[in-house]
Protein backbone atom coordinates (compact mmCIF):
# COMPACT_ATOMS: atom_id res chain seq x y z
CA UNK A 1 0.00 0.00 0.00
CA UNK A 2 1.29 2.93 -1.27
CA UNK A 3 2.06 5.45 1.72
CA UNK A 4 0.12 8.56 1.99
CA UNK A 5 2.40 11.90 1.11
CA UNK A 6 1.46 15.77 0.89
CA UNK A 7 3.16 18.57 -0.12
CA UNK A 8 5.09 21.49 1.39
CA UNK A 9 7.51 24.20 1.24
CA UNK A 10 11.31 23.69 2.24
CA UNK A 11 11.73 26.92 3.29
CA UNK A 12 8.77 27.53 5.59
CA UNK A 13 6.94 24.48 6.17
CA UNK A 14 3.94 25.54 4.48
CA UNK A 15 1.70 22.35 3.65
CA UNK A 16 -0.66 22.78 0.31
CA UNK A 17 -3.16 20.89 -1.13
CA UNK A 18 -1.24 20.39 -5.10
CA UNK A 19 2.22 20.94 -6.39
CA UNK A 20 2.62 24.61 -6.64
CA UNK A 21 5.26 26.59 -8.85
CA UNK A 22 5.40 28.94 -5.88
CA UNK A 23 4.66 28.66 -1.87
CA UNK A 24 1.75 30.90 -0.99
CA UNK A 25 3.27 31.74 2.36
CA UNK A 26 6.31 32.65 2.16
CA UNK A 27 6.52 33.58 -1.62
CA UNK A 28 9.95 31.37 -2.67
CA UNK A 29 10.23 29.92 -6.43
CA UNK A 30 10.80 25.91 -6.65
CA UNK A 31 10.57 24.66 -2.76
CA UNK A 32 7.66 22.98 -3.08
CA UNK A 33 8.02 19.57 -2.81
CA UNK A 34 6.32 15.93 -2.42
CA UNK A 35 6.95 13.76 0.39
CA UNK A 36 5.55 11.10 2.56
CA UNK A 37 3.48 12.56 5.44
CA UNK A 38 5.71 10.67 8.51
CA UNK A 39 9.09 12.31 6.95
CA UNK A 40 7.82 15.65 6.89
CA UNK A 41 9.41 18.10 10.05
CA UNK A 42 6.82 19.86 12.05
CA UNK A 43 6.56 22.91 12.98
CA UNK A 44 7.25 22.01 16.96
CA UNK A 45 10.31 20.85 16.06
CA UNK A 46 12.10 17.83 17.35
CA UNK A 47 13.13 16.73 20.64
CA UNK A 48 16.38 18.93 21.76
CA UNK A 49 19.56 16.95 21.13
CA UNK A 50 17.69 15.31 18.25
CA UNK A 51 17.49 16.06 14.68
CA UNK A 52 14.11 14.92 14.76
CA UNK A 53 14.16 11.15 13.76
CA UNK A 54 15.85 10.08 16.91
CA UNK A 55 19.37 10.69 15.91
CA UNK A 56 21.80 12.99 18.16
CA UNK A 57 22.95 16.04 16.00
CA UNK A 58 26.36 16.36 15.18
CA UNK A 59 28.36 19.16 16.95
CA UNK A 60 30.71 21.93 16.04
CA UNK A 61 34.21 21.05 15.05
CA UNK A 62 37.34 23.67 15.18
CA UNK A 63 39.48 23.52 12.61
CA UNK A 64 42.27 21.96 14.24
CA UNK A 65 40.32 19.05 14.96
CA UNK A 66 38.97 18.06 11.29
CA UNK A 67 40.75 15.48 9.55
CA UNK A 68 41.83 16.40 5.97
CA UNK A 69 42.95 13.37 3.74
CA UNK A 70 43.80 13.77 -0.18
CA UNK A 71 40.72 12.55 -2.35
CA UNK A 72 41.22 9.52 -3.90
CA UNK A 73 41.40 9.76 -7.86
CA UNK A 74 41.22 7.11 -10.57
CA UNK A 75 41.08 7.36 -14.93
CA UNK A 76 38.57 7.07 -16.25
CA UNK A 77 40.63 5.66 -19.41
CA UNK A 78 39.85 9.24 -21.49
CA UNK A 79 41.87 11.44 -20.89
CA UNK A 80 39.73 14.49 -22.06
CA UNK A 81 37.21 13.40 -19.42
CA UNK A 82 39.86 13.14 -17.18
CA UNK A 83 41.02 16.98 -17.23
CA UNK A 84 37.89 17.98 -17.19
CA UNK A 85 37.00 16.25 -14.10
CA UNK A 86 40.35 17.56 -12.84
CA UNK A 87 42.66 15.02 -13.26
CA UNK A 88 40.40 12.07 -12.68
CA UNK A 89 37.05 11.18 -11.03
CA UNK A 90 37.04 11.12 -6.87
CA UNK A 91 35.84 8.15 -5.22
CA UNK A 92 32.69 8.86 -3.55
CA UNK A 93 31.55 11.96 -6.31
CA UNK A 94 28.77 12.80 -7.59
CA UNK A 95 28.96 13.75 -11.18
CA UNK A 96 25.96 15.23 -13.24
CA UNK A 97 26.82 14.86 -17.59
CA UNK A 98 24.30 17.26 -19.15
CA UNK A 99 23.70 17.50 -23.21
CA UNK A 100 21.10 17.53 -26.02
CA UNK A 101 19.89 14.74 -27.50
CA UNK A 102 22.33 12.23 -29.46
CA UNK A 103 25.49 14.41 -28.32
CA UNK A 104 26.89 11.28 -27.36
CA UNK A 105 26.48 11.29 -23.51
CA UNK A 106 25.63 7.44 -23.61
CA UNK A 107 28.39 7.12 -25.53
CA UNK A 108 30.70 8.76 -23.38
CA UNK A 109 29.57 6.69 -20.27
CA UNK A 110 29.40 3.25 -22.06
CA UNK A 111 32.96 3.76 -23.35
CA UNK A 112 34.68 4.77 -19.84
CA UNK A 113 33.56 1.21 -19.10
CA UNK A 114 35.61 -0.50 -20.69
CA UNK A 115 38.83 0.77 -18.90
CA UNK A 116 37.11 1.40 -15.36
CA UNK A 117 35.59 -2.76 -15.58
CA UNK A 118 39.64 -3.13 -15.62
CA UNK A 119 40.10 -2.34 -11.74
CA UNK A 120 36.63 -1.37 -10.63
CA UNK A 121 33.32 -3.20 -10.61
CA UNK A 122 30.50 -1.37 -12.56
CA UNK A 123 26.71 -0.82 -12.68
CA UNK A 124 25.12 0.59 -15.51
CA UNK A 125 21.54 1.18 -15.24
CA UNK A 126 19.49 2.51 -17.91
CA UNK A 127 15.73 3.61 -17.97
CA UNK A 128 15.68 4.33 -21.28
CA UNK A 129 17.26 1.21 -22.96
CA UNK A 130 17.02 -2.33 -22.25
CA UNK A 131 19.87 -4.61 -21.67
CA UNK A 132 20.13 -6.00 -25.07
CA UNK A 133 20.36 -2.58 -26.36
CA UNK A 134 22.74 -1.48 -24.44
CA UNK A 135 25.13 -5.13 -25.01
CA UNK A 136 24.57 -4.34 -29.00
CA UNK A 137 25.79 -0.95 -28.31
CA UNK A 138 28.61 -1.74 -26.12
CA UNK A 139 29.74 -4.11 -28.92
CA UNK A 140 29.84 -1.83 -31.81
CA UNK A 141 31.81 0.75 -29.85
CA UNK A 142 34.09 -2.49 -28.49
CA UNK A 143 33.25 -2.52 -24.71
CA UNK A 144 33.73 -5.36 -23.75
CA UNK A 145 34.10 -5.29 -19.80
CA UNK A 146 33.70 -8.55 -17.25
CA UNK A 147 33.15 -6.39 -14.93
CA UNK A 148 30.25 -4.31 -16.53
CA UNK A 149 26.79 -5.01 -15.11
CA UNK A 150 23.82 -3.71 -16.98
CA UNK A 151 20.28 -2.87 -14.94
CA UNK A 152 17.27 -2.14 -17.08
CA UNK A 153 14.79 -0.42 -14.33
CA UNK A 154 12.83 2.65 -13.41
CA UNK A 155 12.32 2.19 -9.93
CA UNK A 156 15.04 4.03 -7.40
CA UNK A 157 14.29 1.21 -4.67
CA UNK A 158 15.10 -1.31 -6.84
CA UNK A 159 18.10 -0.09 -8.56
CA UNK A 160 19.12 0.55 -4.33
CA UNK A 161 18.49 -3.08 -4.21
CA UNK A 162 20.86 -3.84 -7.12
CA UNK A 163 23.79 -1.71 -5.21
CA UNK A 164 23.42 -3.10 -2.06
CA UNK A 165 23.78 -6.46 -3.37
CA UNK A 166 26.15 -6.00 -6.28
CA UNK A 167 28.27 -3.52 -4.33
CA UNK A 168 29.97 -2.02 -6.93
CA UNK A 169 32.53 0.77 -7.29
CA UNK A 170 30.74 2.99 -9.88
CA UNK A 171 27.51 3.64 -10.64
CA UNK A 172 26.14 5.02 -14.13
CA UNK A 173 22.44 6.03 -14.16
CA UNK A 174 21.03 6.97 -18.06
CA UNK A 175 19.31 9.67 -16.88
CA UNK A 176 17.42 10.83 -13.49
CA UNK A 177 14.79 11.56 -15.67
CA UNK A 178 13.73 8.07 -16.27
CA UNK A 179 13.91 7.17 -12.20
CA UNK A 180 11.17 7.67 -9.46
CA UNK A 181 10.50 6.86 -6.32
CA UNK A 182 7.34 4.76 -5.41
CA UNK A 183 6.64 7.15 -2.46
CA UNK A 184 5.93 9.95 -4.56
CA UNK A 185 2.99 10.26 -6.79
CA UNK A 186 4.29 12.42 -9.40
CA UNK A 187 5.64 10.91 -12.31
CA UNK A 188 9.14 10.19 -13.49
CA UNK A 189 10.70 13.76 -14.48
CA UNK A 190 8.89 15.99 -12.64
CA UNK A 191 10.79 18.57 -9.95
CA UNK A 192 9.69 16.17 -6.59
CA UNK A 193 11.10 12.98 -8.41
CA UNK A 194 14.18 14.23 -9.93
CA UNK A 195 14.97 15.85 -6.39
CA UNK A 196 14.21 13.17 -4.47
CA UNK A 197 16.37 10.53 -6.56
CA UNK A 198 19.61 12.93 -7.09
CA UNK A 199 19.07 13.20 -3.02
CA UNK A 200 19.27 9.09 -2.43
CA UNK A 201 21.94 9.10 -5.01
CA UNK A 202 23.65 11.49 -3.21
CA UNK A 203 23.65 10.17 0.23
CA UNK A 204 24.46 6.64 -2.02
CA UNK A 205 27.95 8.39 -2.90
CA UNK A 206 28.85 9.69 0.15
CA UNK A 207 27.52 6.88 2.31
CA UNK A 208 29.10 3.96 0.61
CA UNK A 209 31.99 5.95 -1.44
CA UNK A 210 30.62 4.87 -4.97
CA UNK A 211 31.30 7.13 -7.78
CA UNK A 212 28.16 8.22 -9.09
CA UNK A 213 27.53 9.41 -12.64
CA UNK A 214 24.41 10.88 -13.92
CA UNK A 215 23.04 11.46 -17.11
CA UNK A 216 20.57 14.54 -17.29
CA UNK A 217 18.40 15.85 -19.96
CA UNK A 218 18.51 19.45 -21.15
CA UNK A 219 15.86 21.76 -21.99
CA UNK A 220 15.47 24.11 -24.68
CA UNK A 221 17.53 26.78 -23.17
CA UNK A 222 20.34 24.52 -23.26
CA UNK A 223 20.28 24.01 -18.83
CA UNK A 224 20.07 20.70 -17.26
CA UNK A 225 15.96 19.94 -17.11
CA UNK A 226 14.82 19.98 -14.00
CA UNK A 227 14.95 22.29 -10.58
CA UNK A 228 18.30 24.78 -10.95
CA UNK A 229 18.59 23.02 -6.89
CA UNK A 230 19.81 20.16 -8.86
CA UNK A 231 22.97 21.40 -9.95
CA UNK A 232 23.82 22.73 -6.33
CA UNK A 233 23.46 18.98 -5.40
CA UNK A 234 26.23 17.39 -6.69
CA UNK A 235 29.90 17.51 -6.96
CA UNK A 236 30.51 18.25 -10.63
CA UNK A 237 28.07 19.75 -13.66
CA UNK A 238 29.70 18.87 -16.96
CA UNK A 239 27.89 19.94 -20.24
CA UNK A 240 28.22 18.31 -23.38
CA UNK A 241 28.38 20.48 -26.20
CA UNK A 242 28.25 20.72 -30.25
CA UNK A 243 26.30 20.37 -33.02
CA UNK A 244 25.19 16.90 -34.01
CA UNK A 245 25.55 17.50 -37.89
CA UNK A 246 29.28 18.02 -36.61
CA UNK A 247 32.05 15.73 -35.62
CA UNK A 248 33.57 17.86 -32.60
CA UNK A 249 32.20 17.34 -29.43
CA UNK A 250 33.21 19.69 -26.28
CA UNK A 251 33.28 18.81 -23.31
CA UNK A 252 32.84 21.37 -20.53
CA UNK A 253 32.31 21.76 -16.28
CA UNK A 254 30.00 24.49 -15.70
CA UNK A 255 31.12 23.50 -11.66
CA UNK A 256 33.53 21.26 -9.91
CA UNK A 257 34.28 20.76 -6.42
CA UNK A 258 37.28 19.33 -6.80
CA UNK A 259 39.03 20.66 -9.93
CA UNK A 260 38.82 24.14 -11.98
CA UNK A 261 35.86 24.72 -14.63
CA UNK A 262 37.76 26.52 -17.21
CA UNK A 263 38.68 23.37 -18.84
CA UNK A 264 37.14 21.89 -21.84
CA UNK A 265 37.75 18.28 -23.05
CA UNK A 266 37.58 18.09 -27.37
CA UNK A 267 35.90 14.94 -28.50
CA UNK A 268 35.37 13.76 -31.91
CA UNK A 269 32.33 11.53 -32.80
CA UNK A 270 33.32 8.64 -35.24
CA UNK A 271 31.51 5.34 -36.10
CA UNK A 272 32.97 3.67 -33.61
CA UNK A 273 32.48 6.00 -30.76
CA UNK A 274 33.66 8.80 -29.96
CA UNK A 275 37.54 9.43 -30.14
CA UNK A 276 39.63 12.06 -28.39
CA UNK A 277 40.87 14.95 -29.70
CA UNK A 278 44.33 15.80 -28.24
CA UNK A 279 45.21 18.58 -30.26
CA UNK A 280 42.08 21.02 -30.93
CA UNK A 281 44.00 23.62 -32.39
CA UNK A 282 45.26 21.90 -35.73
CA UNK A 283 41.80 19.82 -35.95
CA UNK A 284 39.57 23.51 -35.67
CA UNK A 285 41.65 24.84 -38.69
CA UNK A 286 41.88 21.55 -40.99
CA UNK A 287 40.72 23.09 -44.07
CA UNK A 288 40.90 26.68 -43.35
CA UNK A 289 41.01 28.71 -46.72
CA UNK A 290 43.44 30.98 -48.02
CA UNK A 291 42.82 34.51 -49.18
CA UNK A 292 39.27 34.49 -48.51
CA UNK A 293 37.69 37.53 -47.02
CA UNK A 294 36.34 37.70 -43.71
CA UNK A 295 38.24 34.98 -41.80
CA UNK A 296 40.66 35.16 -38.72
CA UNK A 297 42.29 32.69 -36.63
CA UNK A 298 42.35 33.82 -32.81
CA UNK A 299 44.18 31.56 -29.91
CA UNK A 300 41.89 31.86 -26.40
CA UNK A 301 42.54 30.03 -23.57
CA UNK A 302 40.68 26.98 -22.11
CA UNK A 303 41.84 26.52 -18.44
CA UNK A 304 45.24 26.00 -18.57
CA UNK A 305 45.28 24.76 -22.60
CA UNK A 306 45.63 27.51 -25.49
CA UNK A 307 43.51 26.96 -28.42
CA UNK A 308 43.66 28.41 -32.00
CA UNK A 309 39.94 29.03 -33.28
CA UNK A 310 38.94 30.57 -36.50
CA UNK A 311 36.08 33.12 -36.40
CA UNK A 312 34.62 34.04 -40.14
CA UNK A 313 32.37 37.02 -40.97
CA UNK A 314 30.31 37.74 -43.61
CA UNK A 315 29.44 41.56 -43.60
CA UNK A 316 26.66 42.46 -46.98
CA UNK A 317 24.52 45.17 -47.89
CA UNK A 318 21.00 45.12 -46.39
CA UNK A 319 17.73 45.24 -48.32
CA UNK A 320 15.70 45.16 -44.98
CA UNK A 321 14.76 48.45 -43.10
CA UNK A 322 16.51 46.92 -40.37
CA UNK A 323 19.63 45.03 -40.94
CA UNK A 324 20.25 41.11 -40.09
CA UNK A 325 22.58 40.27 -37.31
CA UNK A 326 23.36 36.40 -36.70
CA UNK A 327 26.03 35.52 -34.32
CA UNK A 328 27.40 31.29 -33.58
CA UNK A 329 30.25 30.82 -31.54
CA UNK A 330 30.13 34.47 -30.12
CA UNK A 331 28.06 35.84 -27.70
CA UNK A 332 25.28 38.17 -29.77
CA UNK A 333 25.57 41.28 -27.71
CA UNK A 334 29.62 41.50 -27.67
CA UNK A 335 28.95 40.80 -31.70
CA UNK A 336 26.30 44.18 -31.68
CA UNK A 337 29.72 45.88 -29.49
CA UNK A 338 31.96 45.08 -31.34
CA UNK A 339 30.29 46.18 -34.67
CA UNK A 340 29.19 49.52 -32.82
CA UNK A 341 33.14 50.27 -32.31
CA UNK A 342 34.09 49.68 -35.68
CA UNK A 343 31.34 51.74 -37.06
CA UNK A 344 32.13 54.93 -34.73
CA UNK A 345 36.03 54.21 -33.84
CA UNK A 346 37.14 52.20 -37.15
CA UNK A 347 35.29 54.39 -40.17
CA UNK A 348 33.71 51.55 -41.75
CA UNK A 349 29.75 52.09 -42.12
CA UNK A 350 28.51 48.96 -41.09
CA UNK A 351 24.87 50.26 -40.25
CA UNK A 352 23.18 49.71 -43.53
CA UNK A 353 24.61 46.07 -44.15
CA UNK A 354 23.46 42.62 -42.61
CA UNK A 355 26.30 40.82 -40.48
CA UNK A 356 27.36 37.33 -39.50
CA UNK A 357 29.99 35.95 -37.92
CA UNK A 358 30.38 32.15 -36.79
CA UNK A 359 33.04 30.16 -35.09
CA UNK A 360 34.79 27.15 -37.14
CA UNK A 361 34.21 24.03 -35.20
CA UNK A 362 31.16 24.72 -32.76
CA UNK A 363 33.60 26.63 -30.40
CA UNK A 364 31.97 28.95 -27.89
CA UNK A 365 34.40 31.72 -27.94
CA UNK A 366 33.34 33.37 -24.46
CA UNK A 367 37.20 35.08 -24.09
CA UNK A 368 37.38 39.24 -24.75
CA UNK A 369 41.00 38.04 -26.40
CA UNK A 370 39.25 36.71 -29.66
CA UNK A 371 37.53 40.65 -29.78
CA UNK A 372 40.75 41.73 -32.22
CA UNK A 373 39.89 38.57 -34.84
CA UNK A 374 36.31 39.23 -34.73
CA UNK A 375 36.60 42.91 -35.53
CA UNK A 376 39.61 41.96 -38.16
CA UNK A 377 36.97 39.49 -40.41
CA UNK A 378 34.24 42.19 -40.00
CA UNK A 379 36.66 44.22 -41.34
CA UNK A 380 38.22 42.09 -44.02
CA UNK A 381 34.34 40.79 -45.11
CA UNK A 382 33.41 44.49 -45.81
CA UNK A 383 36.42 45.81 -47.56
CA UNK A 384 36.56 42.59 -49.48
CA UNK A 385 40.26 42.18 -48.70
CA UNK A 386 41.65 38.65 -47.22
CA UNK A 387 43.80 38.52 -44.10
CA UNK A 388 46.74 37.31 -44.80
CA UNK A 389 46.50 33.72 -44.01
CA UNK A 390 50.11 33.37 -41.83
CA UNK A 391 48.49 35.74 -39.04
CA UNK A 392 46.08 35.38 -35.78
CA UNK A 393 45.01 38.22 -33.62
CA UNK A 394 45.12 38.36 -29.92
CA UNK A 395 43.30 41.40 -28.11
CA UNK A 396 40.61 42.55 -26.11
CA UNK A 397 38.88 45.92 -27.63
CA UNK A 398 37.27 49.01 -25.17
CA UNK A 399 34.67 51.04 -26.59
CA UNK A 400 36.83 53.99 -27.01
CA UNK A 401 38.69 51.15 -29.66
CA UNK A 402 41.56 51.09 -28.35
CA UNK A 403 43.10 47.47 -27.54
CA UNK A 404 43.50 46.27 -23.92
CA UNK A 405 46.49 43.46 -22.76
CA UNK A 406 45.16 40.02 -21.94
CA UNK A 407 46.41 37.08 -19.69
CA UNK A 408 48.96 34.42 -20.73
CA UNK A 409 49.95 36.23 -23.77
CA UNK A 410 53.37 34.23 -23.86
CA UNK A 411 51.18 30.86 -23.93
CA UNK A 412 49.30 31.84 -26.36
CA UNK A 413 51.94 33.05 -29.01
CA UNK A 414 53.95 29.74 -29.10
CA UNK A 415 50.84 27.94 -29.53
CA UNK A 416 50.49 30.57 -32.63
CA UNK A 417 54.05 29.51 -33.47
CA UNK A 418 53.45 25.78 -33.18
CA UNK A 419 50.50 25.82 -35.92
CA UNK A 420 53.15 27.66 -38.50
CA UNK A 421 52.30 30.64 -38.10
CA UNK A 422 54.24 33.58 -38.96
CA UNK A 423 52.59 36.78 -37.69
CA UNK A 424 50.22 37.80 -35.06
CA UNK A 425 48.89 41.29 -33.98
CA UNK A 426 49.06 41.77 -30.46
CA UNK A 427 48.10 45.07 -28.07
CA UNK A 428 50.91 47.47 -27.81
CA UNK A 429 50.67 46.82 -23.68
CA UNK A 430 51.22 43.80 -22.18
CA UNK A 431 51.24 42.36 -18.86
CA UNK A 432 54.74 41.43 -17.68
CA UNK A 433 57.75 41.03 -19.55
CA UNK A 434 56.84 39.04 -22.92
CA UNK A 435 58.84 35.91 -24.84
CA UNK A 436 58.77 35.78 -28.20
CA UNK A 437 59.07 32.51 -30.00
CA UNK A 438 61.54 32.40 -32.94
CA UNK A 439 60.10 32.96 -36.43
CA UNK A 440 57.08 34.98 -35.27
CA UNK A 441 57.08 38.86 -35.81
CA UNK A 442 54.95 40.37 -33.36
CA UNK A 443 52.90 43.47 -34.28
CA UNK A 444 51.57 45.62 -31.67
CA UNK A 445 49.22 48.28 -32.33
CA UNK A 446 47.52 50.45 -29.48
CA UNK A 447 43.65 50.58 -31.40
CA UNK A 448 41.48 49.54 -33.96
CA UNK A 449 42.46 52.29 -36.57
CA UNK A 450 45.84 51.07 -36.16
CA UNK A 451 45.02 47.76 -36.35
CA UNK A 452 43.41 48.01 -39.86
CA UNK A 453 46.49 49.94 -41.18
CA UNK A 454 48.47 47.46 -40.29
CA UNK A 455 46.34 44.15 -41.69
CA UNK A 456 44.08 45.41 -44.86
Amino acid sequence: MKAKTVFYCTECGNETPKWQGRCPACGAWNTVVERPAEQIPRKGGPARGTSGIGVPLSRPKSMEEVEVTDELRFRTGMGELDRVLGGGAVRGSLVLVGGAPGIGKSTLMLQICDNLCRFAKVLYVSGEESERQIKLRAQRLNVAGEELYLLSETNLEHVLDAVHSLQPDVLIVDSIQTLYHGDISSGPGSISQVKECTMSLMQLAKGEGITVFVIGHVNKEGSIAGPKVLEHMVDCVLYFEGERQMAYRILRAAKNRFGATNEIGVFEMADAGLTEVPNPSEALLAGRPTDAPGTCVTCVMEGVRPVLAEVQALVVPSSLGNPRRVSNGVDYNRAMLLLAVLEKRGGLMLSGCDAYVNVIGGLSLEEPAADLAAMIAFASSFRDRPVPSDLAAIGEIGLTGELRAVSALGQRLSEVRRLGFTKCLIPKRVQGKLSVPEGLDVIRVANIREALAAIL
